[in-house]
């Protein structure tokens, strides 16, 4: 069984997804998250901006095109089964 976490972005409601995969770059923590929990799904990155003092894990979906592509090929090479397509 796959973990969850819940996004809740701003003003709207939370959503859950599935962690496929976590990875720390340049000491970021990344974690490549889905919808469905089996099959094919719609998958996202997600940066964890959270702080020490943070009571919650703060998360932004990385957006940025070159920082998408690096932890793309990150998450790729971690994981066989895993293609990225736009």
């Amino acid at each position: 069984m796959l973990e969850k976490i819940a996004f809740s972005p701003e003003g709207e409601a939370p959503v859950e997804f599935y962690v496929l995969e976590q990875t720390t770059i340049g000491g970021v923590d990344y974690f490549l998250v889905t919808d469905a929990e089996e099959g094919d799904g719609d998958a996202l990155i997600l940066k964890d901006l959270s702080k020490k003092e943070d009571t919650e894990a703060v998360f932004e979906i990385v957006s940025e095109d070159a920082e998408l592509e690096a932890v793309a090929k990150v998450f790729e090479s971690l994981l066989d089964d895993v293609s990225f397509t736009t």
